[in-house]
């Protein structure tokens, strides 16, 4: 997914709907468009919030609510309760609608976009330019660049392939340079020397295997033998 920005990922020509839109209206239109979430826009294209299938599970799920008790009701916090109200009751895509909507723009990064899903557990965030929605990019979205091939533009030389993975290792406080030596082979990868543990051995497979250029990945490590490892 390296160099893939927002623009690249974002499924465009979104369908929206306006504020006023019934609930039945919502659901029916994300069942046949088989889509997880619809955008709400006003008359200028700017984003006001976004319906998720949640919300309509939410809504539906609230027929079943009971008032709580009167012991219950000394501890409730009145305004949640109000908002809860609101959308498992509400009628119109306003009512149900998420406000707070995750927003990035055009150029960011496919790395930022995932860093930002994990972080607040969301599924999906929406592509604007100014106040204009321009698309949305989703989970499955990252996933298909994810296993999309990588693109390469020229062959690159052993040696600066293995430049790149030294340089990747000495980003990272777990490898070792100075015992753990790089050799590149027709793209192959060989790890020489010793190591630490057999966890920094899969990491650094997994390191090499994450570097452009690289066509495969071969440890010929030995483990750390006791009197380096102490004096290390």
């Amino acid at each position: 997914m390296t160099g893939l920005l927002a623009r690249d990922l974002m499924t465009p020509d979104v369908v929206t709907v306006p504020p006023t839109t019934p609930v039945m209206a919502m659901a029916r239109l994300l069942a046949d468009r088989g889509i997880s979430a619809v955008p709400v826009v006003d008359a200028a294209g700017k984003v006001l919030g976004i319906v998720t299938e949640a919300d309509l599970i939410r809504r539906l799920a609230g027929e079943e609510d009971r008032p709580s008790s009167w012991f219950g009701a000394l501890f409730a916090d009145p305004a949640s309760q109000a908002e809860r109200y609101a959308r498992t009751h509400g009628v119109t895509a306003h009512d149900l609608m998420t406000e707070k909507v995750v927003s990035v723009a055009p150029d960011t990064s496919a790395a930022h976009i995932a860093h930002m899903m994990e972080e607040q557990k969301i599924r999906r965030v929406v592509v604007v330019e100014g106040e204009k929605l321009k698309g949305i990019v989703s989970r499955a979205d990252l996933l298909r660049a994810l296993v999309a091939p990588p693109h390469v533009e020229a062959e690159l030389s052993d040696e600066r392939i293995r430049r790149a993975v030294m340089a990747a290792m000495k980003k990272e406080p777990w490898t070792d340079t100075f015992y753990t030596m790089v050799e590149v082979k027709d793209g192959a990868v060989t790890f020489h020397g010793f190591r630490r543990s057999d966890t920094v051995q899969k990491a650094l497979r997994v390191l090499a295997e994450n570097v452009p250029g690289v066509k495969s990945v071969h440890d010929d490590t030995q483990p750390m033998p006791v009197f380096i490892y102490g004096g290390a």
